[in-house]
């Protein structure tokens, strides 16, 4: 079983440093640590640690960042796993170290987490308000309209809270957003987005603004501002819906991977996402790449192997 050889494995290492190397009883614990966490990532694939390849450790890495760990901690985790495999590879267990040529975790581009297409259309279902009052209504409505926002522009959460009313052409299906840099980008909106933003202009944007003058889209109670805290707040609130704790970072990433999936072009998702460069664009690479060698295999005639060769 790979418990149990995982569990040797680790026994004869960590005497190796116990022993030869006369490690401080410190020092061993945290490899014992770090090393039964990779050891436990290898057995729910059913992997022992003599057998991991390098791909098994670029995947454990890309989950320790996917949980939110931070470089420094990745890289000691991924220190112990070197020395581990070092050993092995002296000590004749092994005859190939897995952790050949993985890049440091300061040179890792984390994948951005993105919700699956049920967990945003759970989000986007019309907000329903907290009271049937006229403000109650109003601000169902603008909650409605900034998460289709979010969702079909990328936007991020300072360029909702920046968005003003002449910045949007709802007649010509887009919205001029303002970026880093005082960079500006026309985002084009889908049919969903269109008609929340026009229900909340039509019926919820005065009411908000209680005839108060001003040139933002989005309005807080009394026609105040809204803080970006307060819009991760509402995005918050409304994922729970999808039983699935979201923020704004979230809809726009899922913009992006939702946008490749379906066949966009990385050239477009940077100019939508307004990224300066198309290498910070280029961390969706893996759903593009996912979604050739889909379209490969039920297209192509030799994709798969034949019986008759």
């Amino acid at each position: 079983m790979a418990l149990d050889a995982n569990a040797r494995t680790l026994s004869a290492f960590l005497d190796y440093l116990r022993v030869e190397r006369g490690s401080a009883k410190l020092t061993i614990a945290a490899y014992a640590s770090d090393l039964a966490q990779f050891a436990e990532f290898l057995e729910k694939r059913h992997v022992v640690l003599s057998g991991a390849r390098r791909e098994d450790v670029r995947e454990y890495i890309q989950e320790l960042f996917s949980n939110q760990l931070d470089g420094r901690s990745v890289g000691r985790k991924l220190s112990a796993i070197r020395q581990l495999y070092r050993h092995l590879l002296l000590d004749g267990k092994i005859d190939k170290d897995p952790t050949l040529n993985i890049d440091s975790p300061k040179q890792w581009k984390v994948l951005p987490k993105a919700l699956t297409r049920d967990e945003v259309g759970a989000m986007l279902v019309e907000t329903k308000p907290q009271n049937e009052t006229v403000r109650g209504r109003a601000l169902a409505l603008r909650d409605h309209a900034m998460l289709e926002l979010l969702y079909a522009a990328g936007v991020r959460v300072s360029e909702v809270a920046d968005a003003r009313l002449e910045d949007l052409k709802l007649e010509m299906g887009y919205i001029l957003v303002r970026g880093k840099g005082d960079k500006e980008r026309m985002v084009p909106l889908g049919v969903p987005a269109q008609q929340a933003l026009q229900r909340y202009l039509k019926n919820g944007r005065e009411v908000m603004a209680k005839k108060r003058s001003s040139p933002l889209l989005f309005l807080g109670t009394g026609g105040r501002r809204l803080t970006r805290q307060r819009v991760w707040q509402l995005v918050g609130k409304a994922s729970l819906a999808s039983g699935r704790h979201a923020s704004p970072h979230m809809l726009r990433h899922s913009c992006a991977t939702h946008m490749v999936e379906n066949g966009a072009d990385l050239r477009t998702v940077q100019t939508i996402l307004g990224h300066a460069d198309i290498s910070t664009t280029q961390i969706y690479t893996h759903v593009a790449l996912d979604r050739l060698k889909s379209v490969y295999a039920k297209h192509h005639p030799r994709a798969k192997a034949r019986n008759n060769l």
